[in-house]
């Protein structure tokens, strides 16, 4: 059975010191070190260790001005803090420092007795991964955003939300990739590998996501591990951009499809060629490839190419859509009878 390593920080720059803590500890520990506090504190704040070790003797008084803020910050107050202290300089280190910390240990201290006090922190069950995971999980369902839970890409749940927006209510064999864009699939899954793999806990994104109507939304993706197995689970919250509206018409809102069209008037002003506005009216009128191909003497093949290649320029999953599209940017005229 593999046990979920906790995660120390140890901000200092001792080389000693870090060499002599992670050969003691890395079996139960992923360590990172950084050797100054303001690096040591936006690193808090990306990885949410369990342990915090701020080691004073390479740091100095003067530095640890701003102590107080690793317990003034939200997200990294159920880190556990410990202060290595130079033992000459104790009175002042306790007066300045004792509620500001959580433990406080000296270089008077041997390594490997420094080694046993992080190991039995550890074993008291702090774990500040458990303490969002059960936050989050209770507040999974009453958020108002699109919100999954993730075992590697496969979605194990889904929020109220995340049901309304993309019109499904069974988990069983959805995986997310079946919301992305066809040609974003294997950049999804590679990412989410990477992230896996990785030493963060929190990572942002941006990708169209398909709703199952076919419709196409730009949103902004915010995925949080839950613990750091690498295939443990994660949370992946959607913010929608405002600018793009879900439309109630079938053609997409999509940003990928508005850059599409834009792109093409950058050279020449997008329109159809004589033979595609032949095919599509006749694709509004009901005719299928047989009667197309009888009606303009050619063959069903090359039908298909036209027809394929309409979806592809107006970057539309259907022919249904490019049609719409077109008719409401008045690229074909559509008599009505």
């Amino acid at each position: 059975m593999k046990t979920e390593k906790k995660h120390l920080l140890i901000i200092s720059d001792q080389k000693n010191l870090i060499a002599d803590l992670k050969e003691g500890l890395s079996v139960q520990f992923i360590i990172n070190t950084v050797n100054s506090l303001h690096t040591g504190y936006s690193t808090g704040l990306k990885l949410l260790p369990d342990i915090i070790l701020i080691d004073q003797t390479s740091l100095k008084l003067k530095s640890l001005k701003n102590l107080g803020n690793f317990r003034s910050t939200h997200f990294l107050k159920k880190s556990h803090l410990i202060l290595y202290g130079d033992a000459l300089e104790r009175p002042l280190i306790e007066e300045r420092f004792n509620d500001l910390v959580d433990q406080i240990f000296y270089n008077s201290l041997p390594t490997d007795c420094l080694c046993d006090e992080l190991l039995d922190v550890m074993s008291n069950g702090r774990s500040l991964t458990n303490y969002w995971k059960d936050a989050f999980l209770g507040l999974f369902n009453i958020m108002e955003n699109p919100v999954v839970l993730l075992q590697q890409e496969n979605i194990i749940a889904m929020n109220d939300a995340f049901r309304h927006s993309f019109k499904v209510q069974q988990t069983e064999g959805l995986k997310l990739t079946d919301f992305v864009h066809c040609e974003n699939k294997v950049k999804v899954k590679t990412s989410l590998r990477n992230f896996y793999r990785g030493k963060h806990m929190q990572a942002n994104t941006k990708t169209s996501l398909r709703l199952n109507n076919g419709k196409i939304r730009e949103a902004k993706i915010s995925f949080s591990k839950l613990d750091r197995m690498i295939d443990g689970q994660l949370i992946m919250m959607i913010h929608y951009s405002e600018k793009f509206k879900l439309s109630d018409q079938v053609g997409s809102t999509s940003d990928l499809v508005e850059k599409c069209f834009e792109e093409n008037s950058i050279h020449t002003t997008f329109n159809f060629s004589k033979r595609e506005k032949e095919i599509i009216m006749l694709l509004c009128k009901g005719y299928k490839t047989k009667d197309i191909s009888e009606t303009l003497f050619i063959s069903p093949k090359t039908i298909e190419k036209h027809r394929a290649n309409i979806i592809k320029r107006t970057n539309s999953e259907t022919i249904l859509e490019s049609i719409i599209y077109a008719i409401n940017h008045d690229l074909i005229n559509v008599k009505v009878t």
